[in-house]
This record gives C-alpha cells, sequence and structure tokens, in this order.
C-alpha cells in the first residue's frame, strides 16, 4: 500500500536538499537564515511522522515553528542572485515551447484525478493500492514526479539539479509567506477550540434583534468576510462564525437550507480572501512570482470584485437560502 507519509517524507526530503542548496549559495547574503527556516520546514515533515503516531513528543515541532517564525520575522531570510542570463533562457524558452509549456502543470491534476476517482478503487495483494482517505494527497504527489518527469523529457533536461535549482529560486521567491495559510488554518482551529465562536455567538445574540433575519445575514456574511480578512483563511474563519451566527440563528431558529446558507457563508468567507495580504498564496506570492512592481497590485484590482460578491451572497442567502 502506497502511504501518505511517504510523499510527506519526499516534501521535506525535497526541502532539506533546498536548505543545503541555500547554505552553499553565497550570493545569499542572508544564507545560513534561509537554510536553517527551510531545512527546520523539512525535518518537520518527517519528524512529524512519528509525533503523529505517538511515539515521539511535539513539543520540538513547536519550537521549531517558533525559531521559524523568529527568522521570517526579523528579515533572517533572503534569495541569492539568479544564474547570470538566465532570464534571458526562460524567454528564449518561452518562445520556443509556447503553449506546450503548459502540459507538465496540466499532468498534476490530471493525475491526481485519476489517483482520487480510479485508483481509488484498485486493490493489490488484498488491500488498497492506495492509503484508503488520502487518495487526494496521494494524488498530488504522484502527479507531481510525473509532471517532473514529463517536463524534464519535453524539454530534454537530463540533470535533476537543474529542476532543483529552479525549485529554490522560486521558493526564496515566494519566501515565508508560502506557509502562511497552513499556519493561518492551524489557528483557525485554535479559535474554535478556544470558544471564539462561542463569545462571538453570545455578543451577536444580545445585539441582533429578535426574528431578524436579514440581519443575522448580514452578520453573518460580514463576519465570515472580516475574520477571513483577519486569518487569511475562510477555512479558519468557518467555524468561529458557523458556530456564533450560521448555525444556531440562520438554520435552527430561522429553519434555513443548511447546505445552502454554509456554503454561502464560505463564498462570503472567499471574498475576503481576495482582499487581504495575509491569504499570501492567493495574492502576495503570485506579485512575487510576476515580478510586480506593486506588491499590493492583485489586491486592488480585486476589491471591486469581493465586494460586488459579496453583496449578492448576502441577497441570495436571505432571498433562496432561509
Amino acid at each position: 500500500m502506497i502511504k501518505a507519509e511517504w510523499f510527506y517524507w519526499l516534501v521535506g526530503g525535497l526541502f532539506l536538499v533546498l536548505a543545503a542548496q541555500m547554505l552553499t549559495d553565497r550570493t545569499n547574503p542572508r544564507r545560513h537564515g534561509s537554510a536553517l527556516f527551510w531545512g527546520l520546514l523539512g525535518l518537520g515533515f518527517i519528524y512529524g511522522t512519528w509525533v503523529a503516531d505517538h511515539r515521539a513528543p511535539a513539543e520540538p515541532l513547536g519550537a521549531a515553528v517558533l525559531v521559524m517564525a523568529g527568522l521570517a520575522g526579523f528579515g533572517r531570510t533572503g534569495r541569492g542572485a539568479p544564474p547570470e542570463g538566465a532570464a534571458e533562457r526562460r524567454a528564449a524558452g518561452a518562445r520556443r515551447f509556447g503553449g506546450r509549456l503548459f502540459v507538465p502543470a496540466l499532468t498534476v491534476p490530471a493525475v491526481a484525478l485519476a489517483c482520487a476517482v480510479g485508483l481509488k478503487k484498485v486493490h493489490w495483494d488484498g488491500g488498497p493500492l492506495l492509503q484508503k482517505g488520502s487518495e487526494t494527497v496521494l494524488g498530488l504527489g504522484i502527479g507531481s514526479v510525473v509532471a517532473l518527469v514529463v517536463g524534464m523529457v519535453m524539454l530534454r533536461e537530463k540533470r535533476l539539479a537543474t529542476p532543483l535549482h529552479a525549485g529554490r529560486s522560486m521558493l526564496e521567491s515566494m519566501g515565508w509567506a508560502v506557509l502562511l495559510p497552513q499556519l493561518l488554518a492551524t489557528l483557525g482551529a485554535i479559535f474554535a477550540a478556544a470558544g471564539v465562536g462561542d463569545q462571538v455567538r453570545r455578543i451577536t445574540a444580545a445585539v441582533l434583534p429578535d426574528g431578524s433575519v436579514f440581519l443575522a445575514v448580514v452578520v453573518y456574511c460580514a463576519g465570515m468576510f472580516l475574520f477571513t480578512v483577519v486569518m487569511g483563511n475562510g477555512f479558519a474563519a468557518f467555524p468561529v462564525m458557523t458556530a456564533a451566527v450560521g448555525w444556531p440563528v440562520l438554520v435552527e431558529q430561522a429553519h434555513g437550507n443548511a447546505p445552502a446558507v454554509l456554503a454561502l457563508g464560505m463564498l462570503a468567507g472567499f471574498c475576503g480572501t481576495l482582499v487581504t495580504p495575509m491569504a499570501a498564496n492567493y495574492n502576495l506570492v503570485p506579485a512575487a512570482l510576476l515580478e510586480l512592481g506593486d506588491r499590493y497590485g492583485p489586491i486592488k484590482a480585486q476589491l471591486p470584485t469581493a465586494f460586488i460578491l459579496l453583496g449578492c451572497n448576502m441577497a441570495i442567502m436571505f432571498l433562496f437560502a432561509v
């Protein structure tokens, strides 16, 4: 059986290799901090296996996260200088291959879908070929490996070091922000466990007039929007606002259609994703990768759409879901 842990080990090993490259890159003025940051992340992926199996304490992982936060917060990570002529080679390659450059990228979702739908049903030696419940994650990992092979064959690249160096350059461009969604999703779970949703529910119950469904819809959607702006992740905001307003007020009291109410609430949260730098993977990372002059350019372009969609979600929820 192919286990999800193998994929996590592969990711951890990749981060360790890239960290070793960063350590030897003398063009990076902060190479030691960068290597330590990504090396700790790689070790975390591997060490986490024993933590999940309750064979090792979780405290070292927490300490590693604090060290990584310190390195990022005090600006101890950086990036090296690109190889001479790299931009010209990329431009020449883009002109040569054109739209075929999308083939490796499209390979990833194609293989992931095949694993999640097709290989999910395949059994080997009396058991499932892919670990049950992890088919999508494994499909993503297998698809990434297949896409790497496809890209190297298509580009006639024989050295594995070339994509590794390119990956390191991209990772340094994105920086610590690439981890922000994962950390913010964890923050949402902490908020839910700490009872933040219950406290918000008490406040809204004291403020909202009895029987005012429209105001409850506005509070739920606007709350999802604002919490997502603060936490940068709609999934982190969802348990808080749903426990506070969505379920007790709109579903139980107003007898709303639960799937419709909660789906629209999540869409309202995604509107907040469009306007916050905390959603770094959507807003800051693309600006860095595309080397835009204004790092907040994507947010400024998305502002009108975000507020229009938020209003539409409120209207649809009030008219058709409750």
